[in-house]
């Protein structure tokens, strides 16, 4: 069993940027395949980054590319989400997932393929 909390939403202006934190307990925890989503008052959850487990296989949604990095300190069983260039289309609850398989090829963005999920933490970009 894996427990997932996220950490460090808020307020932001446009441009400027957040680092989210997924802490996760269990000690298998190294050999998971971990993602971010985010959804979106009224909007389906979307896919926003995925990390496999040794950080080997890293994808991002088109919409955050270039501006968004995945990465992971397993040691810490903590997963990050560096956030720059925020934008107002980026407000969103922000989920941290976790999958039992060291990676999950091309299931990644589906979120059926994750078993794992945080509360979410809120991030709001004003204009």
């Amino acid at each position: 069993q894996v427990q997932l909390v996220e950490s460090g939403g808020g307020l932001v202006q446009a441009g400027g940027s957040l680092r989210l934190s997924c802490a996760a307990s269990g000690r298998t925890f190294n050999r998971y395949a971990v993602a971010w989503f985010r959804q979106a008052p009224g909007k389906e959850r979307d896919f926003v980054a995925a990390i496999s487990w040794n950080g080997g296989s890293i994808y991002y949604a088109d919409s955050v590319e270039g501006r968004f990095t995945i990465s992971r300190d397993n040691p810490r069983n903590t997963v990050y989400l560096q956030m720059n260039s925020l934008k107002p289309e980026d407000t969103a609850v922000y989920y941290c997932a976790a999958a039992s398989d060291y990676e999950l090829g091309y299931r990644t963005k589906n979120a059926y393929a994750y078993d794992y999920w945080g509360q979410g933490t809120h991030v709001t970009v004003s204009s």
